[in-house]
């Protein structure tokens, strides 16, 4: 029998023994009157060996446990923070039902310890929720990464600074919201189950709704039903919410991950970069108090971005002027570099996208790369000056896609061409999740939609900028890992 087991034998033991005194381990509330928090900046004053009367009720879990005898301490962790209990005397005799893990709840009076640790001196004490499993070992031994995503819950107990990632993650999300509502935008819904996926390239979850008998897909984008609320009369849009993509899992990506996309009518691509730059100068004034900050090593500021299309990109990295060079030589350092994602048959455009790909991990500083080649979107306008490039940009820093943006295309017998043209390669290809084009969308399109500039950005990655998170799975509460067995409660070992 291992350790764990014995604790699980010993609680269960203790359970059993609770109940047969006709106390519940498990009651339905408690009465709480002060957070932790609240106490130690309401007595922060109290000198030490100092007492104050007051009575207070405080409940949370308990986190360590140290039996003394005659004289016991408890550190108690709630929401808020921790406070240390104290039980004396008769009163002492509770702690023989309390391990570390569980919630109680006790009521007492203030005092500060000679050490200068505020607590509660414990007059009684109430069981909320008995524990059988116990915490990770001495608390702070939570240090395995893949159990720490695994169990985020017990992540979230052994490591505080995981809990502030999350709370930090909120307030993100809120200041997003607080510039665009300050902008004018609308907080829109658009639907998670769709007949049709569409608005990215990207491979789907596909999923069967019984009642209609149909194959329906969860979505990769939310854009072409934005689009349809700009048809409507909207002008300002934008949602929060999840996309799904059957792809990558790694640092960067998950499966299930959270977008904001944003569209305004009238404005263009340099427009949406205007807004994207005093957007992220706005967030992280509102996170960090300043626009500058530190991401793994590198000096980043927010208030910074350098505007550079992708052709100049290109040269400057490579030393090469891919406007200058032919079809037959823009495939051969391709190759070289992206021999897996290229070949005789990919057109220029890819070529030069490809090349640009390799060198995007490089970026580090804020960076707005524009003038994209016109075959790597369908739902972008023509660039007004070279008809070879489309209006789009994506910010990048640190090696990270944080978006992309589009003067949005808003002639429909275009955007019909272009998406039937995509359709006709996918299947080409033969990929099996080709999806049909989207008629309905295109119809919106036919009854007019008004002159558009268009983001969508990658708010999990926005976070780990923010916090320092070098992947993406510490910013997202249940990542997606493979299932394990779990063992148990009672289960023996083979």
């Amino acid at each position: 029998m291992t350790r764990e087991d014995e604790i699980v034998k010993e609680r269960l033991k203790k359970i059993e023994e609770l109940r047969k005194k006709g106390i519940n381990p498990y009651p339905y509330s408690y009465n709480r009157t002060h957070l932790a928090q609240e106490l130690q900046e309401k007595f922060k004053d109290l000198k030490n060996e100092g007492e104050d009367k007051t009575k207070v009720s405080v409940c949370g879990r308990v986190m360590s446990v140290r039996d003394m005898g005659r004289i016991n301490f408890i550190s108690l962790q709630d929401g808020s923070g921790k406070i240390q209990l104290v039980f004396k005397d008769k009163i002492s005799s509770e702690i023989k039902n309390i391990d570390a893990g569980d919630f109680i709840g006790v009521e007492g009076t203030i005092f500060r310890t000679k050490r200068g640790e505020l607590s509660v001196f414990v007059t009684k004490s109430t069981i909320l929720t008995k524990a059988i499993l116990p915490l990770p070992e001495k608390f702070h031994g939570l240090q395995d990464v893949e159990e720490r995503y695994r169990k985020r819950y017990l992540d979230l107990i052994a490591n505080p600074k995981v809990k502030e990632v999350f709370i930090t993650r909120t307030k993100i999300i809120q200041a997003i919201k607080e510039f665009l509502n300050s902008k004018g935008y609308l907080e829109v819904e658009t639907p998670i189950l769709q007949p049709i996926y569409g608005g990215a390239a990207a491979k789907p979850f596909e999923t069967h709704l019984n009642d209609l008998d149909m194959d329906i897909y969860l979505g990769v984008s939310p854009e072409l039903y934005l689009k349809r609320l700009l048809v409507g009369g909207f002008e300002k849009v934008y949602t929060i919410c999840k996309n799904f993509r059957n792809e990558s899992v790694d640092m960067q990506h998950n499966p299930e991950f959270t977008m904001l996309e944003s569209y305004e009518a009238y404005i263009d691509r340099d427009g949406v970069a205007d807004l994207f730059e005093e957007m992220m100068a706005f967030v992280a004034k509102k996170i960090l108090g300043t626009t500058k900050f530190e991401y793994q090593g590198n000096k980043i500021d927010f208030g910074k971005w350098r505007r550079v299309t992708m052709h100049d990109a290109i040269n400057e990295n490579f030393d090469i002027n891919v406007e200058k060079m032919s079809d037959d030589e823009l495939f051969k350092i391709a190759e070289k570099y992206a021999p897996d994602k290229v070949s005789k048959k990919s057109p220029r455009g890819e070529l030069i996208n490809e090349l640009f790909e390799t060198f995007a991990k490089k970026i580090v500083e804020p960076t707005i790369v524009i003038d994209y080649p016109k075959e790597t979107c369908p739902l972008c306008k023509i660039h007004r000056e070279n008809p070879a490039l489309i209006e789009r940009f994506e910010p990048t820093c640190c090696g990270m896609e944080l978006g992309n943006a589009y003067s949005e295309l808003n002639d429909p017998l275009l955007q019909r061409k272009l998406l039937e043209e995509q359709v006709r390669e996918r299947k080409n290809e033969e990929e099996p999740w080709t999806s049909d084009v989207d008629n309905d969308f295109l119809n919106a399109m036919e009854h007019g939609m008004p002159p558009t500039g268009g983001i969508g950005i990658g708010v999990d990655r926005i976070v780990m900028l923010l916090t320092n998170s070098p992947s993406i799975r510490d910013v997202i509460f249940f990542p997606f890992m493979k299932n394990l067995e779990e063992k148990k409660i009672g289960e023996e070992k083979s």
